[in-house]
């Protein structure tokens, strides 16, 4: 379902005409050595596209202009190679509506100790240059990207590659369209929020439909088609019986089949990202949608369990930013479910009562159908598997009444200590940074939900430039948090964002 969009990020080099034509031709000769090479390196998930020098007011208005205008721009990296006098950005900058990084670098590495001479100094003022044109993107109050750095560095090249995921998320995030299909858990408070709001800040739109409409849409897939789906699970996922009739699992799993496939042309016909569904609300399905649910999210839709459509939005948001990523190791909805809070052995079993992407999953993934006490329905489907061990971040995006905030909590995943065979879900074990107590104790002071979108592939500086972008707030939680700056860092939110 997600198709890596060909975006390009223009590279806008920054000088003026009072050092002369020879002058400007270098500039423009190493602007273009330098894209070529950033392509060339392999690290990039999008292309850098070269523009020519920019050194009046109107090539530059007209520059981000034309920037805005082209659907395939995500952004733009601007460097300043020589002096450029920053009254002369204002305009573009003021009308300038996308991503924006300023590459704070120099044509050279290394100072010319033995021949160098004022045309050389006048020709290579970077530090000179951005200093002028990084005061003007601050008076202007512009959130921008800023690396600094020589461009050939990996690490330099790294942070360019992070950004340019950041800058799609951030593009993409007004085209996400969230189905709800019947409406939030009763009385429960963290699965509600402004969706008005939510539109204006991120640009999502979310939208219900009654569960029958959709259900209409899973009754007409023919008996083939699911029969064909079903084909494809025996042969991909390991079939646990655990005593139950043959004939009998399988029909329960052709029930998951024909919602998956019902519940993604309703989706494709309707031009919706993400679903919400609710177990309190399922008119006409036989099951809670489980398997169904997690290839769904498998193939790049977002999911939020009992109609969380901010966790919805988020999942499929994450997908986008490490859409083609290589070795990425998986993004899903989690939830808190359970602590281990044996010394030295601290952590949070997180799972849900079916759905789980298996994108995340380390190991043989089988399908189990168990009785499910909620939804009162029959017996659902569900894929069960371990998760991988390694790095993650775990987000929750909440609605405080005035404003949002997004909390970014690192954690690190574990195997679990031992097996669990009377669970019947797919679960992810793991330790929140700085340790299981100081993580929990500001996930709660920050209200974090239960529900989070978790991926093992994107990092909280990641996250946060982008809620930079939608001017929202950003809270961390990493090796680095205490309990009394925490604290007043969140009082400092109260302030700067209210």
């Amino acid at each position: 379902m997600i198709v890596q969009k060909k975006y390009q990020f223009w590279f806008c080099t920054g000088s003026q005409d009072l050092y002369g034509d020879e002058c400007l031709s270098k500039v423009a000769q190493h602007s273009r050595q330098i894209v070529d090479e950033l392509n060339q390196s392999g690290e990039l998930p999008y292309e850098i596209v070269w523009k020519p020098t920019l050194i009046t007011n109107e090539l530059i208005r007209r520059t981000f202009n034309e920037a805005n205008a082209d659907e395939n721009c995500a952004g733009v990296i601007t460097w300043m190679h020589t002096f450029s006098p920053a009254k002369s950005w204002i305009l573009g900058l003021q009308e300038f509506r996308k991503p924006l990084m300023h590459l704070h670098t120099q044509f050279n590495e290394e100072i010319p100790y033995d021949s160098i001479d004022m045309d050389f100094m006048n020709e290579n003022q970077s530090a000179h240059g951005d200093r002028e044109y990084g005061h003007i993107v601050s008076r202007m109050r512009i959130e921008r990207k800023v690396v600094a750095g020589h461009w050939s560095d990996p690490i330099v090249i790294g942070k360019i590659a992070s950004w340019m995921r950041t800058a799609v998320g951030i593009m993409e995030s007004s085209h996400i369209r969230v189905m709800r299909v019947a409406d939030n858990m009763r009385n429960v408070a963290v699965t509600e929020g402004d969706k008005v709001e939510a539109q204006i800040k991120f640009g999502w739109e979310v939208d219900a439909y009654p569960i029958n409409e959709i259900a209409e849409s899973v009754a007409a897939v023919s008996e083939s088609d699911t029969n064909a789906l079903v084909d494809e699970y025996y042969d991909r996922y390991e079939i646990l019986l655990e005593g139950r009739d043959p004939e009998e699992f399988k029909r329960h799993v052709a029930v998951q089949a024909q919602i998956e496939l019902g519940f993604e042309r309703f989706l494709v016909e309707k031009n919706y990202h993400a679903i919400v569904t609710h177990f309190g609300d399922l008119g006409a399905l036989k099951q809670l949608p489980g398997l169904a649910i997690q290839r769904l999210m498998e193939k790049g839709y977002g999911f939020g369990a009992e109609g969380d459509w901010k966790v919805a939005a988020m999942v499929r948001l994450m997908k986008i930013m490490t859409a083609g990523m290589k070795d990425a190791k998986g993004t899903s909805m989690l939830e808190d479910y359970t602590y281990n809070l044996v010394k030295g052995k601290e952590g949070i079993l997180q799972a849900h009562m079916l759905e789980i992407c298996p994108t995340i999953a380390d190991g043989p993934i089988s399908i189990k159908c168990q009785p499910l006490s909620m939804g009162d329905r029959e017996d659902p489907a569900r894929l069960v598997f371990t998760s991988k061990e390694g790095h993650g971040i775990a987000t929750s995006l909440i609605d405080l009444g005035n404003r949002f905030r997004l909390i970014i909590n690192d954690v690190e995943c574990k195997k679990n200590e031992k097996a669990m065979p009377k669970l019947p879900v797919a679960t992810n074990f793991w330790t929140p940074e700085p340790d299981m107590y100081t993580g929990a104790e500001a996930w709660i002071l920050a209200g974090g939900a239960h529900h989070t979108a978790f991926t093992y592939d994107l990092t909280a500086e990641q996250m946060g430039d982008w809620a930079n972008a939608m001017g929202i707030e950003a809270v961390y939680i990493d090796k680095d948090t205490k309990i009394r700056d925490f604290k007043k860092d969140l009082m400092l939110g109260e302030i700067f964002y209210r």
